[in-house]
């Protein structure tokens, strides 16, 4: 379910790679949470480092949509690089994993494994 990866970068140079990876294989990034800054800032704080990517391809979220619109609850794709015991990961939850557990949708899959593949490349290229 999970598919994270260790980078020697730091969270910081391994969000930034990621982001460019995001645009070069045709996802855009919709939105970075600091998780660590904004627990802070409610009075949790957290001592590791963490960004949440929230990433779409908007052709292929509008065929997960059209096919079944509660979709939209499973969207959009999250990326997480984070520390942990003292190193970077990045890591997401698998697409395909995911809506095979809201959906038996065959065409539901295929999207799935497509963006899965895609975004596991884009992770080994922030890496």
């Amino acid at each position: 379910m999970k598919f994270i990866v260790e980078s020697a970068k730091s969270v910081e140079q391994a969000t930034s790679d990621l982001q460019a990876a995001v645009k070069r294989n045709g996802f855009g990034v919709l939105h970075v949470y600091d998780l660590k800054q904004t627990l802070k800032e409610k009075g949790a704080p957290i001592e590791n480092e963490c960004r949440i990517l929230e990433v779409c391809n908007p052709q292929k979220a509008r065929d997960v949509l059209s096919e079944d619109m509660s979709m939209n609850m499973a969207l959009p794709c999250r990326v997480s690089v984070y520390e942990q015991d003292g190193r970077t990961q990045i890591g997401l939850l698998s697409p395909k994993a995911m809506l095979a557990m809201l959906s038996d949708s065959p065409q539901l899959a295929a999207l799935a494994d497509e963006v899965e593949t895609v975004m596991k490349k884009m992770i080994d290229e922030a890496k």
